[in-house]
């Protein structure tokens, strides 16, 4: 159980930016996941959403398996959804919200699952069913302030932010407190090993931004 709960947070505190795979066709998806891999990210989430055949997340992660690399599915909602992409072989879940229910079998399969939270009731209803690591979701519409004023009373929890998230304000979130951040929309493989390299500066020391593009 302890390696489950600490799954996103010791990969993200290595390399802190989930990059999410939508839009594109199992070869594609394949592609852009090898290129995340190359540039140095650890984890690699494909959206179920609008896919309910699993084709894409089946692809990706059986390349990831074959590369000793990791891939999972993002978008599961349900108990079910979370089954379903056990099934095809994902090694975490990712979720927009929050469900004691499909958090319930995650824990009963020993998958680790990320619960999308936003609300301080959410983070504190999330706390108490032990998820410690929280996807922070539509960060971009909060900002980073909601990241800080969520760490005065929850200091236990690690946020993920994700939702409006690109290579030009990444790093404001990390600064603010975010363990990682979730790139999907702006998502570039080139831009991804700099990124890497300024958000961990931004996690070790705790501060602003270098410079706002």
């Amino acid at each position: 159980m302890a390696e489950t709960l600490d799954f996103f947070s010791a990969r993200l505190a290595r390399a802190p930016v989930l990059a999410v795979l939508r839009g594109q066709d199992p070869q594609g998806s394949v592609a852009m996941a090898e290129a995340c891999w190359d540039a140095g990210l650890e984890l690699v989430e494909v959206s179920i959403a609008g896919d309910r055949d699993l084709e894409r997340v089946r692809a990706v992660c059986e390349r990831a398996s074959a590369l000793g690399r990791l891939a999972g599915a993002g978008t599961v909602c349900t108990e079910a959804e979370l089954r379903a992409v056990a099934l095809a072989d994902a090694a975490f879940a990712v979720a927009p919200g929050l469900s004691h229910e499909t958090i319930g079998a995650a824990r009963e399969l020993s998958m680790p699952y990320l619960p999308g939270v936003v609300t301080p009731s959410e983070v504190q209803a999330a706390l108490a069913l032990g998820c410690r690591t929280l996807k922070l979701f539509p960060a971009g519409e909060l900002t980073p302030a909601w990241i800080r004023a969520l760490a005065g009373p929850f200091p236990d929890a690690r946020l993920v932010a994700v939702g409006g998230i690109t290579a030009a304000n990444a790093e404001e979130f990390v600064a603010a407190g975010a363990i990682g951040v979730a790139i999907g929309s702006g998502l570039d493989p080139a831009s991804l090993r700099p990124l890497l390299g300024q958000l961990r500066n931004a996690a070790a020391h705790g501060r602003e931004p270098t410079h706002r593009r």
